[in-house]
């Protein structure tokens, strides 16, 4: 629910083990055949269908805007100097 309501986003998980690898290994095989022009959409036509996990809580954006705000620029400092301190 936190990932959710923080970003806004519905939530969606798969009943698969280490969805998050396999995740990661629909994205290296969309990386390898980027140079014909496939699709991502196109590399996971055989993933597990997802199911609706979460949706965001009403209201929950206006509290988390402007800490994501605040995140991406202290992620930004240390990226671009980062041995300033935040």
């Amino acid at each position: 629910q936190v990932l959710s309501d923080v970003f806004n986003a519905p939530v969606y998980t798969m009943d698969t083990a280490n969805s998050a690898c396999l995740g990661s290994a629909y994205r290296a095989i969309h990386g390898l055949v980027a140079e014909r022009n496939v699709s991502l959409a196109d590399v996971v036509k055989s993933a597990p269908e997802p199911r609706l996990a979460v949706t965001p809580t009403a209201g929950a954006e206006e509290m988390y805007r402007p800490l994501l705000k605040r995140y991406a620029e202290l992620e930004q400092k240390v990226i671009y100097n980062p041995t300033s301190s935040c």
